[in-house]
């Protein structure tokens, strides 16, 4: 199918931008502020989800904007991986405002302009990079949402906001200022482009297998939102932000980005082929089982319950990564797929982390013996999630988890299938406790008499906790989509 060229690409990041402007502009009125980013929110869903026809069908919807040098243009094309994206976060994106608006008023957070503006910046960002058409564009947006989501990551300016804050600008602008150009140096001398091709940018390329070796790990730590260890160390630290920061910037926007760049460089730039000539994918493999498996013990060890999120979100992230790199076509599938299940169960446990804050004010486990009882919609939310985590039908999680062990099994690779059970233990051992004691265990303490449900906050955890289930019933969208990858 030939492409189709249309302005839409550009309009769905001009509708987030355009968003930031506004709210900015209406910081005196606070309730016509407020409400900019879920109209924005829908319009920018709406004009993703006018775009998926064409791509189901194997199309792709094109659009180039100018050239900078001979072989780098900035450039849009949206295709199967990139619709997987950009759906999962237009879509969380409804959500996530209306849950901020929740989260913002009830605890009277200071900066609030400051925060949405940022807030839709980040999801231009984010939706601009799944729609780039090369890795100079891909690099631009990238880029862009480091530099947006630094504010958001500081924005309680406190001594453990502006530590974090540091961490994370250094590694995720540090990795790319230095081995991330370097390897797209390497990358334009080697191919004399930096547009993404179906089978490989540098398949068939003169370069010897060394060099490419290079540049290929160039790319794995410099992409450092993917946070595969030892270039983590920065989730855990920007868990100082607002929960709903990290709720869609650090389950959705940031670390899928990371994961995404990760995904076009073995899809596009090196092609499956030259991946697996290399032996590069069970290097890879055995990289990302060792992130998988000590950030689940990580998790294990963490009374914070933000920090326990931020640890296995650590460890879900290579679980992408692995399918991507078993080389299996359908592991392969359980890589792309679970960008989505991830993020749907991801995104509802922060929420109920934020929702437990607002009207608790608790942070760690130990203190929520007994608080499901007050707030059953919350902590009801919280187990589904978990159980997609584990991988519990008939939630999101298990789709993706199935697919990645029979893919393991179809790539000839049995250990990689131990390393997925082992850590769907630890992902129990982790995340049911939590449940348990808050279901099951008397209150601690002194109780939790005056804690109650908020309605604008817990709506959008139930809204997302039912979309992980309804993609594990009904997974047939991204599947079509994943398959159109890997195909």
């Amino acid at each position: 199918m030939d492409p189709v060229l249309s302005i839409r690409p550009l309009l769905a990041v001009a509708v987030a931008s355009l968003a930031a402007l506004s709210v900015l502009l209406l910081h005196n009125r606070e309730k016509l502020r407020d409400l900019v980013s879920p109209v924005a929110a829908v319009l920018m869903f709406a004009i993703v989800a006018s775009m998926a026809p064409t791509v189901l069908a194997g199309g792709t919807v094109d659009l180039r904007l100018f050239e900078i040098l001979p072989g780098i243009d900035l450039a849009f094309r949206v295709d199967a991986l990139g619709m997987v994206f950009a759906t999962v976060s237009s879509l969380l994106w409804i959500v996530a405002a209306v849950y901020s608006i929740g989260y913002m008023r009830h605890l009277n957070e200071h900066a609030q302009t400051r925060f949405y503006a940022c807030f839709a910046l980040s999801l231009a960002a984010a939706v601009g990079g799944a729609f780039s058409a090369n890795l100079f564009t891909l690099v631009i947006f990238y880029e862009v949402l480091s530099l947006v989501t630094y504010p958001l990551v500081y924005h309680h300016e406190d001594e453990e906001g502006w530590a974090g804050s540091r961490k994370y600008l250094v590694y995720l602008m540090g990795a790319s200022k230095s081995v991330l150009l370097a390897a797209l140096a390497l990358t334009y001398h080697i191919a004399g482009s930096l547009d993404f091709r179906a089978g490989g940018l540098l398949a068939g390329a003169d370069a010897s297998p060394a060099l490419l070796t290079v540049v290929y790990f160039c790319y794995l730590f410099g992409f450092a939102k993917a946070a595969v260890m030892p270039m983590h160390a920065w989730l855990p630290a920007a868990m100082v932000a607002p929960t709903p920061v990290s709720a869609l910037l650090h389950a959705v926007a940031v670390v899928k980005m990371g994961v995404f760049c990760v995904l076009r460089v073995i899809f596009n730039v090196f092609g499956v082929g030259l991946v697996g000539d290399l032996g590069l994918g069970i290097a890879t493999a055995y990289l990302v089982s060792f992130t998988i498996l000590m950030a689940s013990v990580y998790a294990l060890t963490r009374d914070d319950l933000k920090a326990r999120l931020a640890y296995s979100t650590v460890s879900q992230l290579s679980y992408i990564v692995l399918g991507a790199v078993l080389l299996s076509p359908v592991a392969m599938v359980g890589g792309i797929i679970h960008i989505a299940a991830h993020a749907f169960s991801k995104i509802t446990l922060f929420f109920c982390a934020g929702s437990i804050y607002c009207a608790s004010g608790k942070r760690k486990i130990s203190d929520m013996a007994g608080i499901g009882r007050r707030l059953p919609w919350t902590m009801g939310a919280f187990f589904v999630a978990s159980l997609s985590m584990i991988g519990i039908p008939p939630t999101a999680g298990f789709v993706s988890k199935w697919y990645l062990a029979e893919g393991s099994v179809e790539a000839g690779q049995v250990a990689f299938l131990l390393v997925l059970l082992t850590s769907s233990v630890l992902n129990a051992a982790y995340f049911l406790p939590v449940s348990y004691s808050a279901f099951f265990e008397a209150e601690s303490g002194e109780g939790h008499a005056t804690v109650r449900e908020i309605p604008l906050v817990t709506v959008p955890l139930v809204a997302t906790a039912f979309l992980s289930v309804l993609m594990g019933i009904f997974p047939d969208y991204f599947l079509t989509l994943a398959n159109g990858v890997v195909r």
